[in-house]
């Protein structure tokens, strides 16, 4: 008999085929169970191979989180030193104090950066003309009636001298401000902290910092620097070498730069340089993640003086490694860049040192331009200041051409062109603030009623504010300023430096200042 085996399709037996049709034979147990072995292995292979994936991307999502963790990042914020470069802005205040955009002061933008950033616990270390400072501070950023910060703080720091013979000196530089009160960093309120942020209080910039502790963490970081890319323009400046002969000096000479290796590691330190020590700091910044077209414009990085530090090598730093260090960006972190992993991170936006007179006035007419390189004016990143509830601003048949009018102003019957007036500024008729060079108006603490102001005039005396037929450009106008009518202020000699404190104001890189308090009386020409 001829015999034919086939495989029934569909069938669970097989089929014998002869002569007389096909008889089903019942498959053999064995087989049955190698099939579902096979077919159970295959899925035991890919079920593991999903739960392997999916473990990694849940690992990977936990590890993100963690490194963002803002309940484990402190903030400290550096109260700057006496601020000679701002005076007489800093006559009677501390650095970041100093009012600026009209209705904030300097310490309003760490503030805000830390509060946007998630991150609640904050030192303020504090040392020169602190009142306004601390004043502000406790008015802005209180439990009670300002920014709430959940289980977080916002701690003033002042110098403060303690028992013996090194307790009895005031802050000596960054390092030694922090390294005075290193012990808060072993408190209980602290334990929980993982890494340090230092930050400087006269900056004027938007940052996310948990960005910058991330990037910190997931590198393995030991210290993280934050930097500018800085372009190879060269200034209208000129400087003199010993031969007395000139040459063009790049903008990138204004910055203490730094060198990185191709991981982003920070190798080498240079203040300043020029020449060929300038060329000798280049570095290729798509590194730190900058478009290649952008970085051939950008090969130098600056640091802006604002770091991340694991806590431990931080402490150990300040107490053990350079106990008698002074300063964090010139002398402890070029020298500790030899054994600790130091990182560059690349902030690629706007920033500004408001050091000097002249960046102090440039950076808040900068906020006038259109669009302006920095604005105040971000609903998902605003700048918190103190609650003053002061009213809309009243202007009178004024023309005011791009400028800033903060609020409780009273403007009548003047022209404001490419200025910034601050808060409960009162201008006078026919008063021309004018353009180019422009002014800076930093407003008053405080208003003066009609009744007062009626009774000064009928004195021959000057109330609060700008009286009428009055013209002033290139100048800086600071808080409570009383300046009479028919003055001019226009430095038209082009005077450089000049202290007329006995006449109430001062004359700083070309820029006058009308000082707090003063009186400018009627029919001044200055």
């Amino acid at each position: 008999m001829d015999l034919r085996v086939a495989a029934a399709p569909g069938a669970a037996g097989v089929r014998v085929l002869g002569a007389g049709g096909g008889a089903r034979v019942p498959p053999r147990p064995w087989a049955l169970r190698c099939r579902r072995r096979r077919l159970s292995v295959r899925m035991s292979v890919a079920t593991t191979e999903a739960a392997s994936a999916a473990a990694a991307v849940a690992a990977s999502e936990e590890e993100a989180l963690a490194a963002r963790n803002s309940k484990t990042v402190a903030a400290v914020i550096l109260g700057g030193g006496a601020g000679t470069r701002l005076f007489p802005l800093t006559k009677r205040r501390a650095k970041p104090a100093v009012p600026i955009g009209g209705a904030y002061r300097l310490i309003d933008v760490p503030m805000s950066n830390c509060i946007n950033s998630r991150i609640n616990k904050v030192y303020i270390l504090t040392q020169f003309n602190s009142h306004s400072l601390n004043q502000h501070l406790s008015r802005a950023y209180d439990f009670s009636n300002g920014i709430a910060f959940g289980d977080g703080f916002v701690e003033v720091l002042a110098a403060t001298q303690t028992p013996g013979s090194e307790g009895k000196r005031w802050f000596q530089g960054t390092a030694d401000a922090v390294r005075q009160f290193d012990w808060l960093f072993d408190d209980a309120k602290a334990k929980d902290i993982e890494d340090v942020l230092i930050l400087s209080g006269d900056h004027l910039y938007r940052m996310d910092y948990m960005d910058f502790v991330q990037s910190h963490r997931q590198r393995g970081a030991g210290i993280s620097i934050c930097c500018l890319p800085i372009d190879d323009r060269v200034l209208d400046l000129v400087d003199v070498d010993v031969n007395n002969s000139f040459f063009n000096v790049s903008r990138a000479s204004d910055f203490g730069l730094m060198k990185i290796d191709d991981t982003g590691r920070v190798i080498s330190f240079s203040e300043k340089p020029k020449g060929d020590d300038l060329k000798a700091m280049q570095v290729d910044t798509t590194v730190l993640g900058l478009p290649e077209e952008e970085a051939k414009k950008k090969p130098y990085i600056a640091s802006m003086g604002v770091y991340v530090f694991k806590k431990d090598i931080l402490l150990n730093l300040l107490r053990w490694r350079f106990p008698t260090a002074n300063d964090f960006g010139s002398e402890i972190i070029p020298a500790s860049a030899k054994e600790i992993d130091v990182k560059a991170y690349l902030f690629n936006d706007y920033w500004e040192d408001i050091g000097t007179i002249k960046s102090f006035f440039e950076a808040n007419l900068a906020l006038t331009e259109q669009p302006p390189r920095f604005s105040f004016y971000d609903a998902d990143k605003p700048m918190y200041t103190s609650r003053r509830n002061l009213p809309p601003s009243m202007i009178n048949n004024s023309k005011i051409t791009d400028s800033i009018i903060s609020h409780g102003c009273f403007l009548d019957n003047c022209r404001i062109e490419h200025s910034v007036v601050g808060i409960r500024s009162r201008i006078g008729s026919n008063v021309h603030l004018k353009a180019r060079p422009d002014t800076v108006m930093l407003g008053a603490d405080y208003y003066e009623t009609d009744v007062e102001r009626g009774e000064l005039l009928a004195e021959g005396k000057v109330p609060i504010g700008i009286g009428e037929n009055t013209t002033i450009q290139n100048c800086i106008i600071d808080k409570n300023a009383r300046i009479g009518k028919n003055v001019t202020i226009s430095n038209s000699q082009g005077v450089e430096e000049a202290d007329r404190t006995s006449e109430g104001f001062y004359i700083r890189s070309g820029i006058t200042i009308v000082l707090k308090n003063s009186i400018i009386p009627d029919g001044l020409v200055i």
